[in-house]
């Protein structure tokens, strides 16, 4: 086990709920001055400054200097992907809980949350993860282009063929990958979005259709404004289609 990575340091560092709490902060991939992150984790600045002298003396933050002010991000996209994971992970282990930090609140509040822009639309690995996600989740089921049984999610025959009028093609998704389509648990939500290759290929199809765009070092995507409205009409089943 010589060549196993070593996680413990990490692992300490993002273990305290007031260092979590700003790194939640900067999950959508902006830079916060030390000041307004003291806020949202409600430390002093003294003692915000010491934790964010921490993180990033561990390599999960890099500063940024503006005049006098400083400013803080995540030190690349793997950490962010990294503190998500962990936050999908306490979400199966403690199904049954939810952990402040990841509670929505009043905006005016001094609380533990992520940034608006990652509850609406964020990469869950290769696939959407967020409200808009979860939505489109139900809608899928509603529409009858998936169903669930437990976490096992197969598409049906309607959804094969509504799907492939969108240029999405299950049998080739099934044939690079068995694990086509699968719930996947959203932390923030509480509800499950759409995981798996069927989840990854919309997500592009979004993105090349220029509803969705990535910035860069940011887990939390883009909705552009004809995005908010084809997303929302998505598998959205209009009365002539119900009549028939």
């Amino acid at each position: 086990m010589e060549h196993a990575p070593c996680i413990s340091q990490i692992a300490t560092l993002l273990a305290d709920p007031k260092r979590s709490a700003m790194m939640w902060a900067l999950m959508d991939g902006t830079a916060r001055q030390s000041e307004e992150l003291a806020l949202l984790a409600g430390l002093s600045p003294s003692s915000a400054s010491a934790h964010l002298g921490r993180l990033f003396s561990g390599g999960l933050l890099k500063v940024e200097a503006r005049g006098r002010k400083r400013f803080f991000r995540l030190a690349a996209p793997e950490i962010g992907a990294a503190v998500q994971a962990l936050a999908s992970a306490t979400l199966a282990s403690s199904p049954g809980k939810i952990a402040p930090v990841f509670k929505r609140a009043s905006p005016l509040a001094s609380v533990q949350a992520a940034p608006a822009s990652l509850l609406r639309a964020r990469l869950c690995e290769e696939h959407l993860g967020g409200t808009l996600a979860a939505d489109l989740f139900q809608r899928l089921l509603d529409a009858g282009w998936i169903e669930q049984l437990d976490k096992r999610v197969t598409v049906t025959p309607k959804g094969a063929r509504q799907l492939a009028t969108q240029g999405v093609f299950i049998q080739a998704l099934a044939r690079s990958h068995s694990h086509v389509a699968c719930a996947c648990p959203d932390w923030s939500e509480r509800r499950p979005h759409l995981g798996g290759t069927l989840g990854a290929a919309l997500l592009q199809l979004f993105i090349q259709s220029g509803w969705l765009s990535l910035p860069n070092d940011s887990r939390a995507l883009m909705v552009t404004a004809a995005g908010a409205r084809e997303l929302e009409r998505f598998a959205r089943e209009t009365e002539l289609e119900l009549a028939l």
